[in-house]
């Protein structure tokens, strides 16, 4: 195949295009560099810069890559993400993420790609009831961010009704990890995140790292949450983009490993490998007790499986955090 990826200089781009090369697919990436890094780009990839929102721009690349042939699966990564942010600036996410997923496929419609693989995310259930989310589940997003990757999950199926386009959509949970080259990974902190935190300080950058809430109605009192390795997820992305191909119909799966970690749960092994300090803190708004991934339909449709555990995602994780301070240093 060959595989138009969006965002594929981002973190969990980065890490799919190694993935589709590894299995022997041409790759093509197309990134505006705002997030994402050149380095991270894979060296078998052709690269070429340029914006969600330019739907000439991705048009014009799309034809310039059929002199060697059409594109056969599109992917999207390029997305903003962070949901603190998507609250403070809800026009800046719809515009990039709603209207930048809309340019996208104008312009596969009109170069005659039909498959795209999307990625979207956990957020979409909102406050899960029964802390496992199926697929089927009622989504009722609690954060503009969520609420725009509802509404390209819902452009999408229209688009397909209207036009043949097949798309597969994934729906994230907590992503952690790098590479095992340690050659890509997450070059910035995303500050909301646990792995990262405890990175920070695992490596030195923050004095401690803080625990927001120990009275959760979970066996420890700390929020559960669902765990997956990049690598791992990136495979999944893989599987999708084959399954599109062969089987030409869309398809709408939960990505996680399909275990509940709890907070205290993970800080525990990772002080099993790190020394680092920690304390309680008062909860944080808008944090559910528990979130976790039900994947039987990706093991189901798609034969996959996560492979790589917690103690796998941390130590990467940190390996390539501390590889990138001694190059800083």
């Amino acid at each position: 195949m060959k595989v138009f990826v969006a965002g594929g200089a981002g973190y969990i781009g980065s890490h799919t295009v190694y993935e589709l090369i590894r299995a022997g697919h041409e790759v093509v990436v197309y990134d505006n560099l705002s997030t994402g890094r050149l380095g991270a780009v894979h060296p078998k990839a052709r690269f070429y810069e340029g914006d969600i929102l330019d739907k000439g721009r991705i048009i014009e690349v799309l034809n310039c890559e059929r002199a060697t042939g059409a594109v056969d699966v599109a992917m999207h990564f390029a997305a903003k993400l962070i949901v603190p942010e998507s609250v403070s600036q809800p026009l800046e996410y719809y515009h990039n993420n709603v209207e930048g997923l809309r340019q996208m496929l104008v312009a596969l419609v009109e170069t005659e790609v039909k498959n795209i693989v999307f990625s979207s995310t956990a957020a979409v259930y909102g406050d899960s009831e029964r802390g496992e989310c199926f697929e089927d589940d009622l989504t009722l997003p609690i954060n503009p961010y969520g609420e725009t990757k509802l509404a390209d999950e819902r452009m999408l199926k229209w688009a397909g009704e209207a036009y043949g386009l097949n798309s597969c959509i994934f729906r994230y949970f907590n992503v952690a990890g790098a590479d095992a080259t340690l050659e890509i990974g997450l070059d910035k902190d995303q500050l909301t995140h646990l792995i990262p935190l405890i990175m920070q300080a695992t490596l030195g950058l923050r004095e401690k790292l803080s625990i927001f809430g120990n009275d959760y109605p979970t066996p420890d009192g700390t929020c559960i949450r669902d765990y997956i390795h990049v690598t791992d997820l990136a495979k999944a992305h893989v599987l999708g983009a084959e399954y599109l191909y062969q089987q030409q119909e869309s398809l709408l799966v939960n990505l996680g490993s399909g275990k509940g970690y709890s907070v205290k749960e993970v800080v525990d092994v990772a002080s099993q490998l790190f020394d680092f300090a920690y304390e309680y803190a008062p909860r944080r708004a808008g944090d559910p007790a528990k979130l976790t991934a039900n994947i039987t339909r990706a093991r189901e449709q798609l034969a996959w499986q996560p492979i790589l555990g917690l103690k796998d995602m941390l130590q990467s994780d940190h390996d390539y955090r501390q590889k990138l301070l001694e190059v800083s240093r």
